[in-house]
């Protein structure tokens, strides 16, 4: 086994990740192109956003324990704090639970569409100002590389249910897996695994999941009371980390989907997953990975604040794959006004509007494509 002193100097010198992982060839290719950020802001500036000024989010195992705890602390400070949406959604009782309504209230406009990654990004930053405004977080949003922990998610430093976790598995309960809809066979059905049930490990071993169900992935959830899902249902925290839907987010994906997809139609849609064909996506797998409830469900799925983390990594990878031609993937864009094109609409263009219903206005997706100078400055952030 390496000593300490070992591992220090390898990290040093750039062996290894701070965390004690490698480098995988996803978190090379990003260190390999900042070149290409260095050279775009030379020719471009962007008044105060800089690669000096740009926040740095980080990847969970990065962090330092008293930053994970601080993250952690952040997040059970938002849901401890009064909804601003109970008048419209009153399942809502924490500022945290007005993510997941919004989420619900806008889920078939922002996937399988122009919006999935522009109004993503808008999501994620307005849920790290909240944590830091609100909650007086002083750190940035970490993301979860999946490749670290695809091979034994329940024992990663993300999952393993300490105090610097984002808890740990649900107590096991047998159930028949999660179908996966328009797939063939066998792709259509997620194998079960070891749990399912409550989370009993961790900081959030007592959170309550308030919104939904809507599309429930367990049949044994009970119902809301109002057919939109917005009414009030409080349960417990239920997960299914499965290695199954882990082995489709490991970096040889990452890597392929950021190199191979020369335009936005095709890096978006092997992203988002092509069911017929029975390719998930790393996004779908992503979210399978924790499965259960509140995240196995398509609207709801914010109900689970590893969704955060997974979507800092939908983001970062979108990143990653802009960074390689800014000049021209910095305007971009694909898909139409609604998901999957159902109903038929135009294409969508820089100069839609995505908003955050009553928590955010209007912002055209033109001021949300790049993360050096976005919305007048206000995104200004790289992944490291």
């Amino acid at each position: 086994m390496l000593s300490n002193t070992l591992w220090a100097a390898m990290a040093l010198f750039g062996g290894l990740a701070t965390a004690g992982y490698p480098p995988d060839v996803v978190d090379k290719l990003a260190k390999d192109s900042m070149s290409k950020v260095k050279d775009w802001l030379a020719k471009n500036p962007q008044g105060e956003c800089n690669l000096k000024t740009a926040i740095r989010r980080k990847e969970w195992s990065d962090l330092t324990k008293n930053e994970r705890k601080e993250y952690i602390s952040a997040v059970l400070c938002l849901q401890s704090k009064p909804s601003k949406m109970s008048a419209e959604a009153p399942g809502a009782k924490s500022r945290f639970d007005d993510y997941v309504v919004v989420h619900l209230q806008q889920t078939m406009r922002n996937h399988g569409s122009t919006f999935f990654l522009p109004w993503h990004r808008l999501y994620l930053w307005h849920y790290e100002n909240a944590l830091r405004t609100e909650c007086g977080y002083t750190g940035y949003q970490p993301y979860w590389n999946w490749d670290r922990y695809a091979q034994d998610p329940i024992n990663s430093p993300l999952f393993d249910g300490s105090d610097t976790s984002m808890s740990g598995n649900g107590v096991f309960v047998p159930h028949p897996g999660i179908g996966v809809p328009s797939a063939p066979p066998p792709f259509n059905m997620i194998p079960p695994a070891q749990g399912g049930g409550c989370v009993t490990t961790g900081p959030f071993r007592n959170m309550s999941v308030n919104i939904g169900p809507l599309a429930p992935t367990l049949t044994d959830i009970k119902p809301n009371p109002q057919p939109d899902g917005l009414g009030y249902n409080p349960r417990c925290l239920r997960r299914d980390l499965n290695r199954n839907s882990a082995a489709v987010t490991t970096a040889n994906y990452t890597y392929s989907l950021i190199t191979s997809n020369e335009n936005m139609y095709w890096f978006q849609t092997v992203m988002e997953g092509q069911f017929d064909q029975g390719k998930w996506g790393v996004h779908a797998g992503g979210h399978h990975t924790v499965g259960g409830d509140p995240a196995g469900d398509f609207y709801v799925s914010p109900g689970d604040p590893v969704f955060w983390l997974h979507h800092a990594m939908i983001d970062r990878v979108w990143w990653i794959w802009q960074v390689q031609d800014l000049e021209k993937r910095l305007k971009d864009l694909s898909h139409t006004m609604t998901m999957n094109n159902s109903p038929p609409s135009r294409n969508g263009t820089l100069e839609d509007e995505n908003n955050l219903g009553r928590l955010y206005g209007d912002v055209l997706t033109r001021d949300l494509m790049s993360t050096l100078g976005g919305m007048g400055g206000r995104l200004c952030y790289i992944y490291e």
